[in-house]
């Protein structure tokens, strides 16, 4: 004998939603209207994650979303400022900075990949200078115990540098800083 079930898991079980209402075929399963138009399929879209232009034209579009009513949410969405590439650029280019390491090189990569204009994506990568972009690749090799007293973990240090976007100027800095400081040695490079 099967144990009772609690009312509401019964309901859900029984197609009524939570209010105890039939579930509506263009509700979905937890008894929300499904988005009906492009504008809401947009929004629904970008308030899960933040997206380029490009990337909510590709996403509608892959939905089957008719292409002049695609313009108009995407237009709508732009003017009322909530889709933003260069906003978007920014913030991607100090998220990558800070929490992943990346130099500007793998930033502004990145970015065109995603479909930001080449130009934004340049001015968000390039939001540090050198100096800076040198201490933060040498805390990089400071996180990751990278022997630098050997030519070998030198040139292992210079191509993982490389590997994450930095410029060979600034990965060769950032190495000689990283060897002082294993050294105790605090001075600039």
């Amino acid at each position: 004998m099967q144990p009772a079930r609690s009312g509401r898991r019964q309901a859900r079980t029984q197609g009524a939603g939570f209010a105890g209402g039939k579930v509506k075929p263009e509700d979905d399963a937890w008894g929300r209207p499904e988005p009906r138009g492009a504008f809401e399929l947009a929004v629904g879209a970008i308030s899960r994650k933040e997206r380029t232009v490009a990337e909510l034209r590709a996403w509608l579009a892959a939905r089957d979303v008719e292409p002049d009513e695609l313009e108009e949410a995407v237009t709508r969405l732009i003017e009322i400022g909530e889709l933003d590439d260069e906003r978007f650029a920014g913030r991607y280019a100090e998220d990558k900075r800070e929490l992943r390491g990346w130099g500007p090189d793998r930033i502004r990569e990145s970015l065109v990949e995603r479909g930001i204009d080449r130009s934004l994506a340049e001015a968000a990568a390039d939001g540090e200078g050198p100096a800076e972009q040198a201490e933060r690749a040498a805390a990089l090799l400071a996180g990751r115990g990278v022997d630098l007293a050997r030519d070998e973990g030198r040139r292992r240090a210079l191509a993982y540098l490389a590997r994450r976007g930095y410029e060979s100027e600034v990965a060769y800095r950032a190495v000689r800083l990283a060897e002082h400081a294993t050294a105790g040695d605090r001075r600039p490079a």
